[in-house]
């Protein structure tokens, strides 16, 4: 058994999720920020990658909201590079940081989850055995196509923005190495729906 599984992102109109430094750009409209908010509450956890912590340390959690209230915040981290001042380190919610056997760190306000190699289906089985039955996937596009790839992905939502942001460089909602075959990975549009100057993507693995 697993959690359902949503990945939720946002993206340039040339398909990019950060400039080319990985510094977080802002993509979003105010409609979809507004979505976003509600969406978190929605689930049992929110899950970034350690990338997304180091460059935008993000709070994951909803602003104005009670701190038991507050989602799981989980971090993908084999390595354990979490800075000790990150804001997801803060005591606002019950925090994650899932990192290898051979990782030996640990945080304040944490619970540390270590697991023999970075295998999503085990990850997710364990995280289900905690009592999590949903988790959001916010970013970044190393830790989506970790998910894509392992095909743990029960629904996918991408907001593009009106903007180009450009670069070679510069990450994509499917970052990392490359891995998809000839044909790519299909999915099933749900629906597109217009948020400000931006539009909502909504699938499903097809």
């Amino acid at each position: 058994m697993r959690p359902y599984v949503h990945i939720n992102c946002a993206m340039s109109a040339d398909g990019k999720i950060a400039g080319s430094e990985r510094k977080q750009v802002r993509i979003s409209s105010k409609e979809d920020k507004d979505r976003v908010k509600g969406l978190r509450m929605r689930y049992d956890a929110i899950l970034v990658g350690v990338g997304t912590v180091i460059a935008d340390d993000p709070h994951l959690t909803v602003k104005g909201r009670p701190i038991e209230e507050n989602q799981v915040r989980i971090v993908l981290d084999p390595h354990g590079r979490t800075p000790e001042d990150a804001a997801v380190l803060n005591g606002m919610a019950r925090t994650i940081i899932v990192t290898l056997d051979s990782c030996t760190g640990t945080w304040q306000n944490t619970e540390v989850l270590r697991v023999p190699a970075l295998d999503i289906d085990d990850i997710l089985s364990k995280l289900y055995d905690t009592g999590i039955r949903s988790i959001l996937v916010e970013g970044g596009g190393t830790t989506i196509a970790s998910f894509l790839k392992a095909e743990a992905v029960d629904e996918l939502t991408i907001f593009v923005g009106s903007m180009i942001i450009g670069g070679k460089d510069s990450p994509t909602p499917a970052d990392g190495e490359g891995w998809v075959k000839d044909g790519g990975l299909h999915l099933a549009l749900q629906g597109a729906e217009v948020l400000g100057d931006g539009v909502l993507l909504s699938y499903r693995l097809s």
